[in-house]
């Protein structure tokens, strides 16, 4: 697969045949970009677990934050990973050990071995893209305000300046 490029039918159809989605490196903080996707999320009707060692055991948007991918008690279709590319590898092979349909890279995230290996394992995988922009690309939400920059960040604009 070119990973370069995904068809609009290949997107739309890993979000419409997803329900539960693992958010590898859920944040707390409401300014982070994992945070803001886990809330779109779940508002749109997804059944979404944050996945964070480090904040293992506390509530996030009503969920039980999980240590790892293999300690998530039901099916999990879809692992969206906000992580460093380098730890893609380990990630994907949690989540072939849980049977997820779905490894999906955030934006500016990829690892074409890593990608490789999950797709031999059957699974779907998509890379350096967002499932909120996706999502709201493909459902109209965002059209020509800027949601086909595929950028999502917690960081200011340094060409706005700053605000009075």
């Amino acid at each position: 697969m070119d990973h370069e490029k995904y068809s609009d039918e290949y997107i739309g159809e890993i979000l419409q045949d997803v329900n539960t989605v693992a958010v590898v490196g859920a944040s707390d903080n409401p300014v982070r970009p994992s945070y803001m996707v886990m809330k779109y999320l779940k508002r749109k009707g997804y059944h979404v677990i944050p996945v964070n060692p480090g904040k293992a055991g506390k509530e996030l948007l009503g969920e039980t934050v999980r240590a790892s991918l293999a300690d998530i008690d039901i099916p999990v279709d879809m692992v969206d990973c906000f992580r460093n590319s380098e730890a893609i590898p380990a990630i994907v092979e949690e989540a072939k050990a849980i049977n997820a349909k779905v490894i999906w890279m955030q934006l500016g995230v990829s690892h074409s071995e890593a990608a490789r290996d999950a797709e031999e394992f059957g699974m779907r995988v998509v890379m350096n893209r967002c499932p909120k922009i996706e999502f709201g690309r493909l459902s109209g939400e965002i059209a020509y305000m800027g949601g086909t920059s595929r950028v999502i960040s917690s960081k200011r604009n340094k060409l706005l300046g700053k605000r009075k």
